[in-house]
């Protein structure tokens, strides 16, 4: 058994609000300790603490939440040092209808967000926050995103009254002092505000029963590109709470990279090495449950091809200094979701979450373990649902919530490449984009060049998974992923990619789309899972310029006879229909296409006009 290892730092402590702030003797940053004590004296909690990330504090805040009935210790022998949360049946994934993009103006939060007025959301917010950690602990967690001092690496500080989230952050981050020390006298920083909103005191000052997991029924996940702002309140789960995941990470990091030149993305990133032992990265990205995170823990079925995790959901790139593409994870855990995670379909993923994991919303076993639909092929005969009710396979019911979680710290993968580690990133060779697609997509096709692989990143879609699965007129926009996490226009998000194709020039990665998913008669076509490495076997070779390609209408596919498929029971017929293209579906596609870019009216790139013009030139 091994456990999560911290640097050893200060002892942690909690002191009374009423005395000043506490702050480590180390901290010179004025504007720091004025920003939080700005934000006490609007939440007015009853202690502060100032979170080291050390084993100690783990260990203090764990028996904290234990006795309070929120963490439940899973039998030690089976799941070393991990917990089982419930939480409140209202509270259980990210509400995308409550998060805002507050840009000074509408027009450069774009239509694919929700916006708001910064003067007037911040004055409902202060509302909200003001005594809304009342009789509470306030945390101060400072974390860093990426390896303490990278080059692409950022800082934050997230103030929350969520133990919760302490413990998240302190796996999904480099959380603790030692990013604490990173925000000298004159660094940036960026800021994040949490509250659950359920003070234990009211305005007169008495106490107020706690719950188990609290949380208000009005929440709000917010944003401030310009000055660089988070501020979440009345949610306790996930990335509403975990303000370095989508909130930093994507759509602040996003108008970050916009305003410095680089890019936050919801792509993993994959180190592959070949029987000749030449190693390749590649960024991919996907939207949601369209195989991310087993792609980014694939098991090749191809004799000596090795894969290694870098990343499973985000990535910064960002030029290097000898003018290729170098992409970090800022990530050092796993958020995953667990419901379809299993031997059969993700074995690094399950030797993953052994231990020192906290899984939240799925079942627990008679035996003190979890479960998930899913995870093993026989279902137990009786359970603890993820609302903490009895459950046996009769009641037809979810023993799991669909979006229940683990999270777990990413050293823990068997996969995990060193690379991880390294400050600089690693140089990417190519840039993968999938999605669910039952029809059109081929199974790989190569854009022309940067300009088209924008085009294709998008335009980005999944089909519905509905009795009419494959119907054109289905589709659910997805463009690069980041539909729900882009922080600003993404229009101008389309322009800022396409400038860094230019400034990039000949050393630009190579851009690819991918379909595992295609169906006829309601069968999958492909076998996907780890023989998507023969695919990936072939970009690879393509980067290098080892195997020929074949043009057609919406990219390069692969010329006969290179596509390794040596071993593998796919039939003539299946490998036809993998990359079949329709033109009628096609026109008919580009016509959705042509709506969907009006949306951006005149800050479209023309260059993305261009190649749909270019496209439907060559269907015809």
């Amino acid at each position: 058994m091994s456990s999560i290892t911290a640097t050893p730092s200060t002892k942690p402590r909690q002191v009374s609000v009423l005395s000043d702030l506490q702050a480590p003797d180390f901290v010179s940053n004025k504007a720091l300790l004025s920003w939080i004590q700005s934000i006490v004296d609007l939440t007015q909690p009853e202690f502060i603490h100032w979170c080291d990330g050390s084993q100690e504090e783990w260990y203090l805040i764990t028996r904290k939440l234990i006795n309070k009935g929120v963490l439940i210790p899973l039998d030690p022998e089976l799941r070393p040092d991990s917990f089982l949360v419930r939480s409140d049946p209202d509270d259980v994934a990210r509400v995308e209808d409550r998060t805002f993009i507050c840009s000074a103006k509408k027009e450069d939060a774009g239509p694919t967000n929700n916006w708001r007025d910064p003067v007037a959301m911040m004055d409902e917010l202060r509302d909200l926050f003001r005594g809304s950690m009342r009789g509470r602990t306030m945390y101060v967690v400072p974390f860093s995103m990426g390896p303490l001092g990278g080059p692409i690496s950022q800082v934050g500080v997230q103030l929350t009254d969520s133990p919760y989230a302490v413990l998240n952050m302190r796996t999904m981050t480099r959380m603790g002092f030692d990013a604490l020390k990173q925000i000298g006298e004159n660094d940036p920083w960026v800021p994040a505000v949490h509250s659950v909103g359920f003070p234990l005191a009211d305005d007169n000052g008495e106490r107020v029963l706690d719950v188990v997991w609290p949380s208000n029924p009005v929440k709000y996940i917010t944003h401030f590109p310009e000055t660089r702002e988070i501020w979440s309140f009345g949610s306790g789960y996930g990335g509403n709470a975990l303000l370095s995941k989508k909130c930093f990470s994507l759509r602040i990091g996003s108008y970050m990279g916009l305003q410095e030149g680089w890019l936050a993305e919801h792509m993993l990133i994959l180190k592959l090495t070949s029987p000749e032992g030449r190693a390749y990265h590649v960024a991919a990205a996907f939207p949601s449950a369209c195989g991310k995170t087993n792609l980014a823990m694939l098991q090749p079925t191809i004799p000596g091809w090795k894969a290694e995790t870098i990343g499973d959901d985000i990535a910064w790139l960002r030029p290097g200094p000898d003018g290729r593409l170098y992409a970090i994870n800022p990530e050092a855990g796993f958020f995953g979701v667990a419901p379809g995670t299993g031997e059969a379909t993700n074995p690094v993923a399950m030797n993953t979450v052994w231990g020192n994991t906290i899984f939240t919303n799925v079942a627990l076993t008679d035996e003190g373990d979890v479960w998930w639909e899913g995870m093993t092929r026989e279902v137990p005969k009786h359970l603890i649902d993820w609302r903490g009710q009895e459950w046996t396979p009769e009641e037809g019911t979810l023993a799991a919530h669909p979006n229940s979680r683990f999270t777990v710290p990413i050293q823990q993968c068997p996969t995990l490449s060193e690379e991880w580690y390294k400050n600089d990133g690693v140089p990417i060779d190519a840039i993968i984009f999938g999605g669910r697609r039952a029809t059109n997509i081929p199974l790989v096709a190569e854009a022309y060049n940067w300009q088209h692989g924008v085009f294709i990143g998008a335009t980005m879609s999944s089909e519905q998974t509905a009795a009419a699965e494959g119907t054109v007129g289905q589709l659910r926009r997805d463009p690069f992923a980041m539909l729900p996490f882009c922080g600003y226009n993404m229009a101008d998000y389309w322009g800022h990619w396409l400038n860094m194709g230019e400034k990039l020039g000949d050393k630009a990665p190579k851009i690819f789309q991918v379909n595992w998913f295609r169906r006829e008669n309601g069968k999958f076509l492909w076998p996907g899972f780890g023989d998507n490495s023969r695919v990936l076997d072939w970009i690879c070779r393509r980067v290098d310029g080892l195997v020929e390609a074949t043009d057609v209408a919406v990219g390069r596919i692969p010329a006969a006879g290179t596509l390794n498929l040596e071993g593998l029971d796919v039939s003539d017929h299946d490998m036809e229909k993998l990359f079949e293209i329709d033109s009628q579906m096609w026109l008919d596609e580009v016509n959705l296409t042509d709506s969907f870019f009006a949306e951006f009216g005149d800050r479209l790139p023309k260059q993305l006009t261009t190649e749909l013009a270019g496209l439907k030139k060559r269907l015809s």
